[in-house]
């Protein structure tokens, strides 16, 4: 693969994240849904925007026995814990400022999305492609397709940054390089990265 010329987030693990040292272990416990290969068939639907916030709390509700009370107040305080990784939130600066083109590309629900963008990092991205507003979840074709026709990207000129390895190899068979990103350890996948991407870049 060529250098790129254009970078693809993922959002969740990638770009942004719960700090797992302000959370109890019953909090971790109650979405830990997260980090299995696949996701529950709930969540998929309301990140694909066709579950509501209402709806989604009934489920949580079932899937971890709960009452309404806690399931709201869990997921509500999910999303306001969201945070930027550090390590990528400075990699993400200094491609801006070596020129890149920088996009998302995410499966992310209307509450989350909605806090996400007020985050000042998020200003730097060029352009954006979430599930819960087209209607489409990676790794459906389809969502990369938007991508790719909306911003006029060349998929041989792109790279798309994810911690699910399926995403990342459905990008591949549109041509789209890929990087599966180590949420486990952001600090060394940003270092790659940034060897990768910026060891010739004039910053």
């Amino acid at each position: 693969m060529r250098k790129p010329e254009n970078i693809v987030f993922d959002l969740g693990g990638v770009v942004f994240a719960r700090d797992t040292k302000k959370l109890d272990r019953d909090f971790i416990d109650f979405f830990s849904y997260i980090l299995q290969p696949e996701m529950p068939d709930f969540w998929v639907s309301y990140d694909r925007g066709t579950r509501s916030y209402e709806e989604v709390l009934d489920d949580l509700c079932r899937y971890n026995s709960c009452d309404a009370e806690k399931a709201a107040s869990y997921l509500r305080r999910s999303i306001l814990m969201q945070e930027p990784i550090p390590a990528t939130e400075r990699l993400i600066g200094e491609l801006k400022q070596a020129g890149y083109g920088l996009y998302v590309l995410s499966n992310m629900s209307r509450e989350f999305i909605d806090f996400l963008r007020r985050i000042p990092v998020y200003a730097h991205f060029d352009g954006e492609v979430v599930s819960c507003e087209e209607r489409v979840v990676k790794p459906e074709r389809r969502i990369y397709e938007i991508l790719l026709d909306r911003y006029g990207l060349a998929p041989e000129a792109t790279l798309f940054i994810d911690d699910r390895r399926a995403n990342v190899e459905a990008a591949a068979e549109l041509g789209i390089g890929g990087f599966v990103f180590d949420h486990h350890d952001p600090e060394l996948s940003c270092r790659r990265l940034r060897s990768m991407l910026l060891d010739d870049a004039n910053l």
